[in-house]
């Protein structure tokens, strides 16, 4: 990886920077991350919180998750492109939207996660360990 990843909202007004390597990358299959994508699953990318900077106008939508937690998706409050995703169970890290960094053809997702809300019409990587809730 560079010294720093970049990315930002389809229209520009949200930019972001983060300094740290990915904690990880995967594809999640809960049904909010549907929701949030407009597809069968969302591909993410946790990162620590304290190695991203963000600049411009995010809105917030904050949810109760299937496992008793809570996540706040933000996304650009312009061109409603999601962003990030903020976890109550771990505030020291955040999640990034795979299609939002400047390039994404770096990323090598390592799994498939909350399956258990997967759509049977969705493909998915048969290579990659699937994970019916959460990974451990």
């Amino acid at each position: 990886m560079a010294d720093s990843m970049e990315g930002g909202c389809r229209c520009g007004q949200v930019r972001y920077t983060c300094s740290a390597e990915p904690m990880f990358t995967g594809h999640c299959h809960c049904r909010d991350c549907q929701y949030a994508s407009g597809g069968a699953y969302s591909t993410i990318v946790g990162v620590p919180t304290d190695a991203v900077s963000i600049a411009g106008d995010m809105g917030a939508f904050t949810v109760d998750t299937d496992s008793g937690n809570q996540v706040t998706r933000k996304f650009c409050s312009t061109c409603g492109s999601p962003i990030l995703s903020e976890l109550s169970a771990n505030p020291a890290m955040m999640v990034l939207k795979a299609a939002t960094f400047d390039d994404p053809s770096g990323l090598k997702p390592a799994m498939h996660i909350w399956t258990d809300s997967g759509q049977p019409w969705a493909e998915t990587s048969p290579d990659l360990p699937k994970f019916a809730k959460s990974p451990g």
